[in-house]
């Protein structure tokens, strides 16, 4: 396993060695972590070396992945693909028959008429930008692996919005502005996933009991006016044209992490159904209500905004309200600036 000295990889590592079908467990990372019965191999996952580490090995689970807001786009997109393709290839250089990986459902896109729920099989309509085109790419690079190297097959497990101890993302820290940023006239369907669903899916597809392209959530979704009840904040409504604009722009001066394109999944539904986990006897432990108020638990006392966190000087200044529009305010100002020089005044 990939990644498992932290986050995810460390819980699924965690209870694969407790499982009395799995009779070892080898964790794969950059340092040693504290999970007992693991045996460690401290190894780069882009160095090829690594099918030495998992010669012999039935299942490699692959879970080195940055989704971090805060991470240098570039250097974490070429980490990402580059894993995921070192890891495909050792796999199938080293004799292992299985590789299970982590995306997200975040790759079939979202948009007004996508289908509720969407069938796992459903195209994947995302827009290949920021984080979505790394989650693309290492899709590619998966459904390509088996036709490449015949013999090996790979599961692909996509969870729906995660949230939960740790889980820090766009979509995450969407829940930390002062006001919940709506699109006027769109319908957000909120469905999410709790980390210990996702971690025992993950157990699942390591056991053989899903196959191919795997989804995982709560089941349903949640109405926009539900989930300002449970969080607690008043919604910010915006024309989309306006929204749109000023998020574009403050992304390209580098103000905010996340391409414009990512409030579509704030916007419109991609609710997915866990159709084969559940025809295999898997149901969540979480349901969208819960899970929503784990997420209110969690973002309580921090302050972002399209994807910015604010720090704690900036907040105790302006107010995690007046942050916001401060934020948003920069890209009317470079926009005006910027008509000003097109028409070559000052």
């Amino acid at each position: 396993m990939t990644g498992a000295a932290s986050g995810v990889g460390r819980a699924v590592a965690a209870q694969l060695v407790e499982n009395p079908e799995v009779t070892r467990v080898i964790g794969i990372d950059e340092r040693r972590g504290d999970v007992d019965g693991v045996e460690w191999r401290i190894v780069d996952v882009r160095d090829t070396s690594v099918a030495q580490r998992i010669a012999r090995c039935d299942v490699v689970v692959h879970l080195d992945l940055d989704v971090s807001p805060d991470s240098e786009p570039r250097r974490r997109s070429e980490r990402n693909v580059r894993a995921a393709q070192t890891i495909l290839t050792a796999s199938a250089a080293a004799g292992v028959p299985r590789v299970v990986i982590a995306t997200s459902a975040m790759v079939y896109g979202a948009a007004p008429d996508n289908p509720v729920p969407l069938d796992e099989d459903a195209p994947l309509r995302a827009r290949p930008e920021g984080v979505v085109a790394d989650l693309l790419e290492i899709e590619w690079l998966a459904r390509r692996a088996p036709r490449a190297h015949p013999g090996l097959s790979v599961t692909v497990v996509r969870p729906a919005m995660l949230v939960g101890p740790g889980i820090d993302t766009f979509l995450t820290r969407h829940f930390e502005a002062a006001r919940l940023l709506v699109i006027r006239g769109s319908r957000p369907h909120w469905q999410f996933c709790h980390v210990d669903d996702l971690v025992s899916a993950l157990v699942w597809a390591v056991l053989g009991k899903v196959e191919g392209a795997v989804t995982v959530g709560c089941e349903g979704y949640l109405e926009q006016e539900e989930v300002e009840s449970l969080i607690g904040l008043p919604r910010l409504e915006l024309p989309e044209g306006l929204a749109l604009g000023a998020a574009e722009r403050l992304h390209r001066l580098g103000l905010t992490p996340a391409p414009a394109s990512d409030l579509a999944y704030v916007s419109h539904p991609w609710v997915v159904s866990s159709a084969k986990l559940r025809a295999a006897g898997w149901r969540p432990t979480y349901d969208n209500v819960t899970a929503c108020q784990v997420l209110a638990r969690e973002v309580a006392g921090r302050h972002a905004a399209l994807g910015r966190r604010f720090g704690k000087r900036e907040t105790a200044t302006l107010g995690a309200a007046g942050a916001t529009v401060a934020l948003l305010g920069t890209a009317a100002v470079v926009r005006r600036a910027r008509r000003r020089r097109s028409r070559g005044t000052t």
